[in-house]
């Protein structure tokens, strides 16, 4: 389940850089807060997540892990698209209601993967380096 993580998170950190190139092409730096959270949220905590799961490969493969792994990759859209359309003049009430339900999904996610750690992290069932 690592893996999935760690590829997930590379595309996040692609359309981190091209947001960042197209903000400072354009200086439309309105766009900042979803550019954080694209490079944050997606590329950085993505690709934690992924490190955590290659570690500990029976976390990743556990059912709160997979639970995770739907929740936080279809939240985390919602919420990146919501943050966009926001901008957008006309579309602040429709982008709320997608930041109510990419946030939620994504927040649970993130709790459900807070519970993994503290459930199926032990020294006893990390991936073996040696």
């Amino acid at each position: 389940m690592g893996a999935k993580w760690i590829k997930i998170s590379v595309i996040y950190f692609i359309l981190g850089i091209a947001m960042g190139l197209f903000m400072s092409a354009t200086l439309q730096l309105n766009w900042a807060a979803a550019h954080a959270h694209v490079n944050l949220i997606g590329w950085a905590s993505t690709a934690i997540i992924g490190l955590v799961y290659t570690a500990y490969p029976r976390a990743g493969s556990s059912t709160l892990g997979k639970w995770q792994f739907w929740l936080y990759n279809l939240g985390l859209p919602i919420l990146l698209i919501s943050m966009i359309l926001v901008q957008i003049q006309g579309l602040l009430e429709f982008a709320h209601i997608l930041t109510f339900i990419g946030g939620f999904a994504l927040a649970l996610g993130i709790i459900l993967f807070i519970i993994n750690v503290f459930t199926h992290v032990h020294e006893s069932n990390s991936y073996n380096y040696r």
